[in-house]
């Protein structure tokens, strides 16, 4: 009895070393992986352009104040475009805006790349650039959107986009400044003053 409650004992303890030594693997593991992520740059993302003839590189801004927008077609937001493009106009010289179309939201942009570059430009003469339809979140949310909403990579803060036209801000360094819900204009005063300052 004795040697069977001996056995048992042995087999527990090596049982508890082997899953601690597991969980220490994988919590390096983790840990590296979390490093990794947090230590990436926005410029290092690059993403398809709307006719998916080219890449849009986060790089080619630095230096400028870069707008992030979802944007949709068929939404009661949509009139928003006008303001981008005014607010690309008169700040150009400092600020990159990027539309990220997305049918996310009740299916509002569901258009292929062709309608959706032509009803931009038809209604509202866009001329800054538009990606690759995309999702900005749930389990297929684009990378560069998993970083502008997570803290642990933005290293300000966690965001929720809640509907199409949501706003998001980086420095001339890359660097999250703000981000804004769809009912805040592009030409508001709150926004033209964090770009201009």
């Amino acid at each position: 009895m004795k040697n069977t409650l001996l056995i048992a004992l042995v087999i527990w303890a090596s049982s508890c070393t082997s899953t601690k030594k597991n969980n220490t693997n994988n919590q390096t593991s983790m840990s590296t992986q979390n490093t990794t992520t947090q230590s990436k740059s926005f410029y290092d993302f690059s993403i398809a352009t709307l006719d998916e003839n080219g890449a849009i590189n986060m790089a080619d801004y630095k230096g400028k104040k870069i707008l992030i927008v979802n944007v949709a077609s068929k939404c009661g937001y949509t009139p928003q475009y006008e303001g981008l493009q005014k607010l690309y106009i008169e700040h150009g010289d400092k600020l990159q805006i990027i539309g990220f179309p997305c049918n996310q939201f009740m299916g509002q942009e569901p258009g292929g790349k062709e309608d959706i570059a032509s009803f931009c430009q038809k209604n509202y003469g866009v001329t800054f650039p538009l990606t690759t339809k995309i999702d900005v979140k749930g389990k297929d949310q684009h990378a560069i959107y998993e970083w502008l909403t997570s803290k642990v990579y933005n290293g300000i803060d966690d965001y929720k986009v809640g509907w199409n036209f949501n706003k998001f801000l980086l420095d001339e360094n890359g660097k999250l400044i703000a981000h804004y819900d769809s009912g805040v204009t592009p030409m508001s005063e709150e926004l033209v003053n964090a770009i201009l300052k």
